[in-house]
């Protein structure tokens, strides 16, 4: 496996030896992006404050064991999603996910940008989504994860996945159409 190289190696170096002026500095640079991440999944401030405290929690204890085989914001990013995951199925929310494996086909891997939608307008109507499709389009959209890395991570099938991207794609079109008429 090829090393990354990382720009921010000498702080994370300086934070594996536990200088608390290199680890305030690495959160610095990472909080704005990792609360984003939060908020985008929990879809509360208060929430999303606690998953960063967490995540950034369990990232400086588990920084021994950064090997740079990613970068530092990818391994991070990463906690991030599992902390927040983690803390949707501790809370018991239900996940619809549904083994209906309609006829999506190549289609569920269009972006819904194609579509000329807003990325502000789909932030304001994400929240009105099933929590089970609002999750895997927070992931494969916003956070960047492909199907397959999303059935691993919420142990689905990557059909499952594809098939709740195109249901909260074809809702979201639904209530910003709603919306438009509406105005």
């Amino acid at each position: 496996m090829e090393v990354q190289t990382d720009i921010h190696k000498d702080l994370i170096e300086k934070s594996k030896k536990g200088v608390s002026a290199a680890q305030y500095k690495l959160y610095s640079l990472y909080a704005k992006a990792m609360y984003n991440t939060c908020y985008r999944m929990m879809h509360s401030k208060e929430t999303a404050e606690d998953m960063l405290q967490e995540a950034f929690t369990d990232a400086f204890m588990k920084l021994k064991s950064f090997r740079y085989e990613s970068t530092f914001g990818a391994w991070l990013k990463r906690i991030t999603v599992n902390k927040c995951i983690n803390e949707i199925k501790r809370k018991k929310l239900e996940l619809a996910f549904m083994d209906d494996l309609s006829p999506f086909g190549e289609k569920a891997d269009e972006e819904v940008q194609s579509d000329g939608l807003s990325v502000q307008a789909i932030k304001q109507v994400l929240p009105q989504l099933p929590s089970g499709n609002r999750m895997i389009f927070t992931l494969y959209l916003l956070e960047g994860y492909d199907h397959r890395e999303i059935s691993s991570i919420l142990n689905i099938s990557e059909s499952n996945s594809k098939s709740q991207y195109m249901r909260a794609k074809r809702k979201i079109r639904e209530l910003l159409n709603t919306r438009l008429y509406e105005n």
